[in-house]
C-alpha cells in the first residue's frame, strides 16, 4: 500500500494538516481497498495549531519509509523550520520519495534547497514573499499547484485539494481520482488558475510621483486610451513616461491599464448580470474579443467562468 507521511510541524495549518488526511485516507481502489495508508509524523510529540493542540503518533524516522511526503503551511511560512527536520526531508528525497507542499509548506520545502532551480508556487499572498527569500526558485502565482516529478507545490486552502486529487490521477488512475473528487465535492480539474483569485490592485506605493497620473487613468479607463494620450496628460515624453512607470510601479502604462479594467471587470461580473460584451465596453475594451483575451490573460479563467465562480447573486 502506498504510504502518505503528512509533517506536522509546530503551528501547522489545520486545514492544510485536514487536506491531505482526509483525502487520501478516504480514496479507495476499484474493488473497495484502501488505497493509502497515511500517517501524521512530528518532530515532538505534541503539536501546536494555535486554536488547539494535536498529539502526533510517530516521528521523524516515518518519512524515510514513505512514498509520499506532504508538508503543510505553518502560521508563519517565513520562521526557521526545525533543522532535523529540513535534514529528514532532504534524506528522503534522496531516497527517491515523492514530496509535496500545501500553501506555505512551499517555504519549508524551500528552506531544504530541493526547490532550487524548479518552478513552484503557494498562495498568492505569499509568493513575492518566496520569490525573494529564494530567488532561485521560478515561483509562478497564478497556479493552483505545480507538479515538478519528484516535488510538488500548491496555492493556498483548498488548492491543496486540487493537488491532492492530481497525485491520486498519477497513481491509481482518472476513475480512482474522480471518485476521490467526488468525495470532497470537488470537481476533479477546476477551470483556470491560482490567478482568478488575486484582487488585482494596481500597484500604486504611498508617495509616488505617479499617483495624480495614476488616478487619473483609473477614472478614464474606459476611455480608448493611447500611450500618447497618457503621456500627453502627464506633461512627458512617452519615453520618460514608459521610465518612470517601471520605476514606480513595474510595468508600462498600457499593462498597468489593461490590469486596471480587469480589476473593474472583475467587479461587474461578480455584482451585474451585464452581457460579456457590454461589460467589455464599459471598461473600455474595444472589442469583446480584446476583453476575452486580456481577461484570461490576467486571470487565468474565461470572464464567463469567472462569473460563474463569483457572481454574488
Amino acid at each position: 500500500m502506498h504510504t502518505v507521511a503528512v509533517l506536522a510541524l509546530d503551528s501547522v495549518v489545520p486545514f492544510d494538516l485536514a487536506t491531505p488526511m482526509e483525502v487520501f485516507h478516504r480514496t479507495r481502489l476499484h474493488d473497495g481497498r484502501a488505497a493509502y495508508q497515511v500517517r501524521i509524523c512530528a518532530v515532538t510529540p505534541k503539536v501546536t495549531t494555535g486554536a488547539f493542540s494535536i498529539a502526533v503518533p510517530w516521528g521523524l524516522d516515518i518519512l524515510v519509509k514513505a512514498d509520499t511526503i506532504i508538508v503543510p503551511g505553518v502560521a508563519d511560512p517565513t520562521a526557521a523550520a526545525p533543522a532535523e527536520a529540513l535534514d529528514a526531508l532532504r534524506t528522503a528525497a534522496a531516497n527517491g520519495t515523492r514530496i509535496a507542499s500545501i500553501c506555505g509548506g512551499a517555504f519549508t520545502l524551500a528552506a531544504t534547497g530541493l526547490l532550487d532551480g524548479l518552478r513552484a508556487t503557494t498562495h498568492w499572498i505569499a509568493t513575492d514573499q518566496l520569490a525573494t527569500q529564494y530567488p532561485q526558485i521560478q515561483v509562478d502565482p497564478n497556479v493552483l499547484y505545480v507538479d515538478n516529478g519528484q516535488f510538488l507545490t500548491s496555492a493556498g486552502a483548498a488548492a491543496g485539494l486540487d493537488l491532492c486529487l492530481h497525485m491520486i490521477r498519477r497513481d491509481y488512475g482518472a476513475t480512482v481520482a474522480a471518485d476521490a473528487a467526488r468525495l470532497s465535492v470537488m470537481p476533479l480539474e477546476r477551470a483556470g488558475g491560482q490567478a482568478q483569485f488575486i484582487v488585482h490592485e494596481p500597484p500604486t506605493p504611498d508617495g509616488v510621483t505617479l499617483e495624480p497620473l495614476l488616478s487619473w487613468m483609473r477614472n478614464n479607463a474606459r476611455r480608448e486610451l493611447t500611450l500618447a494620450d497618457i503621456a500627453q496628460h502627464a506633461g512627458m515624453s512617452t519615453r520618460t513616461l514608459n521610465r518612470r512607470f517601471r520605476d514606480q510601479t513595474g510595468t508600462t502604462p498600457l499593462q498597468w491599464l489593461h490590469r486596471v479594467r480587469v480589476h473593474q471587470a472583475q467587479h461587474l461580473l461578480e455584482a451585474t448580470a451585464h452581457p460579456i460584451d457590454r461589460v467589455a465596453a464599459q471598461v473600455g475594451f474595444g472589442s469583446a474579443t480584446a476583453f476575452r483575451d486580456r481577461f484570461k490573460l490576467i486571470t487565468g479563467t474565461s470572464p464567463q467562468a469567472y462569473r460563474r465562480a463569483f457572481r454574488s447573486t
